[in-house]
C-alpha cells in the first residue's frame, strides 16, 4: 500500500485501491482496466412483507459486478449493515476470487437489511422468497445468469426457501437446481460444502508454509506440523480451519471471539472449547487457558500464524506493530486495513489476501452448480468401478507374490470414491494451484511486492484476457 491510502478509506475504497495499484503493472487498455473495475448492474429493492399484524418495508440489493463469464455468483448476506457500497466491494471480490480460482463465474453479492435474530422463522422465510421473487422479475437470478449463494446470516435454509421459490416461478426449468448453491444435500447440494471455506483456508496457508525458501525468510521451518496458531472467530470458517490445522499437527495457542480471548501455550483442542462454550455460553474460563477480556488483546498474543476469520478491519495501524505472527492468513473478507496491510509488510510479515484464501467456498459452489446441470451425484459413475479395479490390482499382486494382502490394508485400498472425497480432492487441486500461480508472479517481478498486489495481478490478467477475447474492444 502506498502512502495515499487512508484508515479513513470504505472496505469499497480500499478494495479499489488495491485493484488500481496492481492495474498499474498490467499492459492492459485503460478503458479494458475502467471494465475490469465498474460494477456492471446494480439492483437496488424495496418490498412490503407483513411482520405480524404490521406492514414493514424491507431495503435489499444484488449487484453483479462482471459479465465477462456467466453465470454471475456470490452470496446474499442478512445484515443492518448492509448497504449499496458494501455490496459492490463484496461483488468486485468475488470477481477477482473466481479468477484466481479459475471458476468460470462473475462476480456478484447480494444483502437484505435486517436483523435476522428478530424475525420467527416464517418471518424469515416470508422476506426470502420475496426477495427472490424481486430477483426473478428483474431477471437477477437464474442456472445461467446469476447464482447466489449463502454468506453472513444465511444458511442452507434459506437457499432451500430462494431454489423452491425459483422453481415454482420457473417449472419449466429442468436445471433450477442451479439457481443457488449452497443447499441441503437432500435439495441437491452437494457434500462438503459447510467446511469448504475453512479446508480451503487450510490448503492454502499449508501451501504457502510448503516453500521452504519463503518460510525461511521469515524465520519459521517449512510445514504445518509444530507451528502455533491462533484464530479468530469460532464460526463456520474459523472453526473448521482451526479444526484442519489442529489435525495437521499445528499447536492452536488462542481463540477470540467477540466477548474476549483464551490463550494457552501449551494447545488449545477446539471441540473441548466449543463444548465448553456450548455449555457455559463463552469460551472464556476454559480450563487451563488465559482469559484474554478484550479481543483486541488476543491477536496480538506469540504466535507464528493469525487467522482472523469473523470480521472486516480488526488490524488496523493502531495493533498492526504490536501483531507478533510471522504469518496472517486473510480468512475475513478485509480483516487488514490499508494501513495495517503497510506495516505488516515491512514488518516482513507474510500476509495471505483474502481473494485467494478464502475462495474456498466459492470453489466447491461451483462444484455443486455443475453437480445439478449434469444432474448426477459426484462418484456414482466411478466409485463402484474404482473399487472394482483395485480388487482386480490386488489379486494380482496376492497371486504373483504368494502373499496376502492384510484385511485393513484390503479395505484401505479397495475404498473408492465418494462424492466428499472428490469435492475435497478438488479444492485442495484449485488451492495448490492456484497460490502457485500468484507466487510466481510474486517472486518473479521485482515490481510486485506482496502477495495482495500478485493476487491482484493475476486475477485482472485472467479477467482482461477473457476481455481481450470477447472482441468487444478494437
Amino acid at each position: 500500500m502506498g502512502a495515499e491510502n487512508s484508515e479513513n478509506d470504505t472496505f469499497f475504497e480500499s478494495v479499489q485501491r488495491n485493484f488500481d495499484k496492481a492495474a498499474k503493472l498490467t499492459r492492459f487498455d485503460h478503458g479494458i482496466l475502467e471494465q475490469i473495475k465498474a460494477c456492471n448492474s446494480i439492483l437496488r429493492v424495496r418490498f412490503p412483507v407483513k411482520i405480524g399484524n404490521d406492514i414493514e418495508v424491507i431495503e435489499a440489493y444484488r449487484v453483479q459486478h462482471s459479465h465477462h463469464k456467466l453465470p454471475c455468483k456470490g452470496g446474499i448476506r442478512f445484515s443492518l449493515e448492509v448497504n449499496q457500497e458494501e455490496v459492490m466491494a463484496l461483488a468486485s471480490l468475488m470477481t477477482y476470487k473466481c479468477a484466481i480460482v479459475n471458476v468460470p463465474f462473475g462476480g456478484a453479492k447480494g444483502g437484505i437489511k435486517i436483523n435476522s435474530r428478530k424475525y420467527t422463522d416464517f418471518e424469515l422465510e416470508n422476506i426470502t422468497r420475496r426477495y427472490t421473487s424481486e430477483l426473478v422479475k428483474k431477471n437477477f437470478i437464474g442456472p445461467g445468469i446469476d447464482v447466489p449463494a449463502p454468506d453472513y446470516g444465511t444458511s442452507a435454509r434459506e437457499m432451500s426457501w430462494i431454489m423452491d421459490t425459483y422453481t415454482s416461478l420457473n417449472p419449466n426449468d429442468i436445471d433450477a437446481e442451479a439457481c443457488v448453491t449452497g443447499k441441503p444435500v437432500s435439495q441437491g447440494g452437494v457434500r462438503g460444502r459447510a467446511e469448504a471455506t475453512g479446508l480451503g483456508v487450510f490448503f492454502g496457508v499449508r501451501e504457502a508454509c510448503s516453500f521452504q525458501e519463503d518460510m525461511e525468510k521469515i524465520g519459521l521451518t517449512a510445514g504445518i506440523a509444530g507451528k502455533r496458531i491462533i484464530v479468530q472467530g469460532l464460526g463456520n470458517v474459523g472453526y473448521h480451519a482451526a479444526k484442519y490445522f489442529q489435525a495437521a499437527g499445528a499447536k492452536l495457542v488462542g481463540l477470540i471471539e467477540y466477548d474476549g480471548a483464551i490463550y494457552d501455550e501449551n494447545g488449545l483442542d477446539v471441540d473441548l472449547v466449543q463444548a465448553h462454550r456450548k455449555t457455559t455460553g463463552s469460551i472464556l474460563n476454559f480450563p487451563g487457558a488465559i482469559n484474554i477480556s478484550d479481543p483486541a488483546e488476543g491477536l496480538e498474543q506469540p504466535c507464528d500464524i493469525l487467522i482472523p476469520a469473523a470480521l472486516e478491519s480488526v488490524i488496523h495501524k493502531d495493533n498492526a506493530d504490536r501483531i507478533q505472527a510471522k504469518i496472517v492468513g486473510e480468512a475475513a473478507n478485509g480483516p487488514l486495513t490499508a494501513d495495517a496491510d503497510e506495516i505488516l509488510n515491512k514488518k516482513g510479515v507474510l500476509v495471505i489476501p483474502d481473494i485467494y484464501l478464502n475462495a474456498g467456498g466459492v470453489t466447491v459452489s461451483y462444484f455443486e452448480w455443475l453437480k445439478n446441470l449434469s444432474h448426477v451425484r459426484y462418484g456414482r459413475l466411478e466409485k463402484r468401478f474404482s473399487e472394482n479395479m483395485y480388487k482386480e490390482l490386488i489379486d494380482i499382486i496376492e497371486s504373483t507374490t504368494g502373499k496376502r494382502v492384510s484385511d485393513l490394508e484390503r479395505k484401505t485400498i479397495l475404498r473408492g470414491p465418494d462424492e466428499i472425497d472428490l469435492v475435497h480432492s478438488g479444492l485442495e487441486d484449485t488451492m495448490i494451484g492456484s497460490y502457485r500461480e500468484i507466487r510466481d508472479i510474486y517472486t518473479g517481478r521485482e515490481d510486485v511486492e506482496n502477495l495482495r498486489t500478485a493476487a491482484f495481478l493475476c486475477a485482472i490478467e485472467k479477467i482482461g484476457v477473457a476481455y481481450e477475447e470477447l472482441g468487444i474492444f478494437p
